[in-house]
């Protein structure tokens, strides 16, 4: 049987300003079981990371507010969780990789002092067991002179390097969740592929998770083995990966997997999906992606579709599908 590790279920994140209320997130459900990695993935805008940070209870600063939903971790209700339980699960139990790597380390504390504070309150390191650790972490994701590294501060690094810093302070506490935002965006395919490898190990070795948020799909077809697709706040399609690749359903999933350029084409122009992912705040009546759809029909325009199941495990939400199979309440 499988175990599940990681349950968001009809999560609906909204921030609330002067011009009312976003709908960042807006009835997401996503599980993630053990020794699994799932992809999610999406344009820009999406709702990826704000996901991320419903999970990880990082909201506080913002005027982001979890309304509605539930996020299970091995059973535990993390919004039940005080602030104070919630640290010791942060960085220990479930680990993030933040997608800007400048905005998340402290620009005034060297980056040993800051791999070490993780290190010494999770894994209750003395000073040099903890210092130890962090130059080898630093080792492990591919930092040259990692003995150097730790006594200078983040300015000091290229982009690259920061976000191995970042990498490396996730992956210290061996967490049984790692929670992965854009993990290779600012590295070389050479570095990429070492990370890559050394995610999968964590994975492999003793059962861990990652839930895995990505632009880049050639990543995802390396490393998950389910994909959930988000487009303006909702999840549209979700399903192992090689069904994801070989048989899409949505009309979005088709356009992402349109516009990557394949070996051996001889293209003038790449195919891309017209239009922009709509503003949260100025959301289309309807399917959220009927302005930018090619199969668009009237009932687009006027209701929102569920999630359905097309085939098995393999769920769309798709108009396109609402007669093949029930529609799922989620």
């Amino acid at each position: 049987m499988t175990e599940k590790m990681l349950e968001i279920t009809n999560l609906k994140t909204y921030f609330h300003g002067d011009d009312g209320v976003v709908k960042a997130v807006d009835g997401v459900t996503i599980t993630v079981n053990k020794g699994e990695t799932v992809g999610v993935v999406g344009e820009s805008g999406c709702g990826k990371s704000v996901t991320s940070l419903s999970v990880m209870r990082l909201l506080h600063d913002t005027p982001g507010e979890i309304v509605d939903g539930s996020i299970t971790f091995e059973g535990k209700s993390l919004l039940d969780l005080s602030e104070k339980e919630m640290r010791m699960i942060r960085g220990n139990e479930i680990a993030m990789i933040f997608q800007e790597p400048m905005t998340s380390l402290n620009p005034v504390y060297k980056i040993g002092k800051q791999l070490e504070e993780v290190i010494k309150l999770h894994l209750h390191y003395d000073k040099k067991e903890a210092r130890n650790h962090a130059v080898n972490m630093l080792k492990l994701v591919g930092l040259p002179r990692a003995e150097d590294v730790v006594n200078e501060y983040p300015h000091q690094l290229s982009g690259g390097m920061r976000q191995r810093v970042m990498i490396a302070m996730a992956m210290a506490c061996n967490p049984k969740l790692l929670i992965a935002d854009e993990p290779t965006t600012a590295l070389d395919v050479t570095i990429q592929a070492q990370i890559l490898d050394l995610m999968r190990k964590l994975r492999d070795e003793s059962e861990r998770s990652i839930m895995l948020i990505t632009h880049d799909l050639g990543v995802v077809a390396e490393m998950c083995d389910r994909v959930v697709v988000m487009y303006a706040g909702e999840v549209v399609e979700e399903a192992d990966v090689l069904s994801i690749f070989e048989n899409p359903k949505h009309p979005y999933t088709k356009g992402l997997l349109g516009s990557v350029p394949k070996l051996g084409q001889d293209l003038e122009k790449l195919d891309s999906i017209p239009g922009n992912v709509p503003t949260p705040a100025n959301m289309p009546k309807g399917c959220k992606f009927a302005p930018r759809c090619e199969f668009a029909m009237d009932v687009c325009w006027k209701k929102d579709p569920s999630l359905l199941a097309t085939n098995g495990n393999h769920t769309c939400r798709c108009w396109l599908y609402q007669d093949q199979e029930k529609i799922l309440e989620v």
